[in-house]
């Protein structure tokens, strides 16, 4: 399987992520953790461009056209071969970020985002998304500690309002495709949280047991 988490800033994607992929190696399932914008050499040094520095040094459609350049390298040079291969993959972000950031709240054409999508990356989408869903301030306080020594703050420097409606953006695109997403609440404590990711993982492996 190919699994997304999705959500705002300090939404806890990348601690469920790599807690996942510690619960998947426990029923010994082949498993890489990775990232978008990242995941190879070559997109994470997309990711230094888009990701840090300040706020406006990007319009929102050449922000698309770089995410767009490092998740197709990204796909060609590490998630389908990991897919091919046999393993699972879980990606912290994925094209569900470029449609909500730069579509939905900088109002780039959805349907052109949608066309570079499947132009450029072979309109692949993840089988199941765990949207991460936090309220904003809560988001952004846990965001602001967690990147006191890092420069990757450049989304986080756009702005309360901003940020509310990357929250509802992402809540509508889960009411939009229900049978892939499912939302979790990330006010819980981290092992809640965990626990019920894992609750339903489990039911997706007994379902195909």
């Amino acid at each position: 399987m190919f699994i997304t988490l999705e959500g705002g800033e300090g939404a806890g994607k990348s601690t469920l992520a790599q807690t996942l992929v510690t619960f998947l190696r426990t029923k010994n399932i082949p498993v890489i953790l990775t990232r978008e914008p990242g995941g190879t050499k070559e997109a994470e040094a997309i990711r230094s461009l888009v990701v840090s520095g300040d706020k406006d040094r990007f319009d929102s459609i050449t922000e698309a056209l770089l995410f767009n350049a490092a998740r197709r390298h990204h796909l060609k040079h590490s998630i389908l071969p990991a897919l091919e291969n046999g393993a699972w993959v879980i990606c912290d972000r994925f094209v569900d970020s470029t449609f909500v950031y730069q579509g939905y709240v900088q109002g780039v054409d959805l349907d052109f985002l949608k066309n570079l999508h499947h132009d450029v990356c072979d309109n692949i989408f993840p089988d199941l998304t765990f949207l991460l869903d936090v309220p904003v301030d809560i988001g952004l306080y846990r965001a602001t500690r967690r990147q006191n020594n890092s420069d990757e703050t450049r989304f986080e420097q756009k702005g309360h309002e901003f940020h509310e409606t990357v929250r509802s953006a992402f809540l509508a695109l889960a009411q939009q495709h229900p049978t892939r997403y499912r939302v979790l609440d990330s006010t819980l404590s981290e092992a809640d949280l965990a626990n019920a990711a894992i609750a339903y993982l489990n039911s997706l492996l007994q379902q195909h047991s």
